[in-house]
């Protein structure tokens, strides 16, 4: 990657060492950059020598400050002192696009199915012959991959990350929803929602905004620059029937699939070569990941799905659902079930805020039972497949909130319940 000129006049502080700032010093050294400091509220002992004595001296003095997107100005304990220099405040991101131009860059956002959008992307770029490279909030930061003049950029952009960039301008800029989310983090609906337009802010008129279609006027209000392009669904539809790939033919994939196919058509891949590049795609572990079939039974894992919203789709995939729900649920979520409650034949429990899902659940008037656990969640379920008997069970863990209640994150609940559904479902079916 090619500097721009007077980047390494610049000075920075890189506030927050999780996996995206220590990305950022690395990117640092890889490029002999060496005027910047570090800081993080509770390691105190990484890259030592590049802690200032003064965060306030440094906050005053340098030109950025490169902020994780695990830390909120909301919560930090040095909220006062990062909101006095927010103008300053820019993100990883954001370093990409201060880099001399690559060949191109399309930047995914939306509350639901952005990881999973941003990976159909890459693959369908990749099977045309485009030479793409996927990072971002998906896992691998941006700045640690090795990014050269021909390559397609895909980026998956949180609102953390969003919230603070002030020179993001992707050649192709994808919102595919937004709902009710990280409004601990955020303060505010009106701020997250905020967040999530920032991809189109920086956009030129020679870029393309893909905007979903709720969201159109919002767009318009707000003047932006670019070639607005609302994905059609219905269009997408008519060649659903023409896909091979299970996975990507269900109902939870209807909206990523038509925001890649708009894309696809400026793109200008061929309907054939669409149609024919998803044959060997495989979905993202823990987003409606069907892991195991037994018999007459269907193991899923949705561990992503951290919101109601979130487990809608998994909900209105199938029926005959034995739905596991729980944890730590998001600020101001709802479920509303309506006629989603004709796909279900019981609900189970878990987590340590059992009240507000039995609450809920209760509302919605349908069979459930606290299990607080996955183990006895999946051998409750076994017992009552026998009771049930339906021809097909579906066996779902959409949980519709966070993990941190009894997990270190999605992925380790997701895991532990593909192996308890092993072990368990061997014994018993």
């Amino acid at each position: 990657m090619v500097l721009v000129k007077n980047f390494k006049k610049l000075s920075f502080l890189v506030y927050g060492l999780g996996l995206t700032g220590q990305s950022v010093v690395n990117f640092f050294h890889r490029n002999n950059i060496q005027n910047f400091q570090v800081w993080d509220d509770i390691n105190r002992d990484l890259y030592k020598r590049r802690r200032p004595e003064s965060l306030n001296k440094a906050l005053k003095e340098v030109s950025y400050i490169v902020l994780s997107p695990g830390v909120s100005l909301n919560k930090s304990k040095n909220k006062t002192k990062l909101t006095k220099y927010k103008k300053k405040i820019i993100t990883d991101i954001d370093l990409i696009f201060l880099l001399k131009k690559f060949w191109k860059s399309i930047v995914i956002t939306g509350t639901n199915g952005k990881s999973t959008t941003s990976k159909i992307v890459q693959h369908l770029l990749i099977e045309n012959n485009y030479k793409a490279l996927l990072g971002g909030n998906i896992g691998t930061p941006i700045l640690d991959l090795q990014i050269r003049k021909d390559n397609i950029l895909v980026i998956e952009a949180s609102s953390f990350q969003l919230s603070h960039s002030k020179f993001i301008s992707p050649d192709y800029a994808i919102l595919l929803n937004i709902t009710n989310d990280h409004l601990d983090w955020h303060g505010s609906m009106k701020n997250y929602i905020d967040s999530k337009f920032k991809i189109f802010e920086k956009q030129k008129k020679t870029q393309f905004s893909f905007v979903n279609k709720n969201f159109k006027k919002n767009y318009q209000n707000r003047n932006f620059k670019g070639k607005l392009i609302i994905p059609d669904e219905k269009k997408y539809k008519k060649l659903k029937f023409k896909i091979k790939n299970l996975y990507l033919n269900s109902k939870i994939n209807d909206e990523n699939m038509t925001n890649v196919l708009s894309l696809a058509k400026v793109f200008k891949i061929s309907e054939k070569s669409f149609l024919t590049s998803f044959d060997e795609f495989k979905g993202l572990p823990h987003r409606y990941e069907i892991f195991l079939k037994k018999k007459n039974c269907t193991f899923i894992n949705d561990s992503k799905a951290t919101s109601f919203e979130a487990s809608k789709f998994a909900l209105l995939n199938t029926k005959n659902i034995f739905w596991i729900l729980g944890g730590l649920p998001k600020k101001n979520d709802k479920i509303y079930l309506n006629n989603l409650k004709l796909n279900l034949v019981k609900c189970y429990i878990i987590g340590k805020h059992v009240n507000f899902f039995k609450k809920q659940l209760k509302n919605s008037k349908v069979n459930f039972t606290i299990t607080k656990n996955l183990k006895n969640s999946i051998l409750q379920i076994l017992k009552d497949i026998t009771l049930f008997k339906k021809k097909e069970n579906i066996i779902l863990l959409s949980p519709s909130a966070a993990s941190f209640d009894q997990f270190r994150n999605f992925e380790k609940r997701g895991e532990n319940f593909k192996k308890l559904v092993k072990q368990y479902a061997r014994k018993y079916i």
